[in-house]
């Protein structure tokens, strides 16, 4: 059974091409523990899509070609999910939803202790993210909708 993490707070939702060349998934990253030292991404459940393994979209980007290894299992795909949610905060491409205060849950699949700080975070919490909020959930779902 999946560990439920809940929280409130500013919530990035994004269109992620998880698959080349068509197959996208909704991602979203926030934050939680003193100071969001926690990362937390995850994918939202849209109707008629397939929910994706968050780790294995990263490991298909060779992770750690890029942050190496630790020795903790999924370390290198930690760092990349949080680098994908961080850097759709920072420098969000067209589409990307900012919520500045939405109370969300998420359905853990996993955590993932980095053993140091990666852009800011020392763990990540990954799975199913629900917005409690039907509206802001629907606008999440939306993103895959191109019309």
């Amino acid at each position: 059974m999946a560990r439920i993490v809940a929280g409130e707070g500013r919530v990035t939702v994004l269109r992620l091409l998880q698959r080349w060349p068509d197959r996208y998934a909704v991602l979203a990253y926030t934050t939680t523990g003193a100071y969001g030292t926690t990362a937390v991404v995850g994918y939202v459940p849209v109707p008629g899509v397939p929910d994706p393994s968050l780790l294995d979209v990263a490991a298909r980007h060779r992770p750690a070609l890029m942050y190496g290894s630790t020795g903790t299992e999924g370390f290198a795909e930690a760092c990349w999910l949080i680098s994908v949610g961080w850097s759709a905060r920072t420098v969000p491409k067209p589409g990307t939803l900012e919520l500045r205060h939405a109370a969300w849950t998420l359905e853990a699949d996993g955590t993932v202790e980095l053993g140091g700080s990666m852009y800011g975070h020392d763990r990540l919490h990954f799975g199913r993210f629900s917005l409690t909020d039907p509206e802001l959930m629907n606008r999440a779902r939306a993103l895959l909708d191109p019309s």
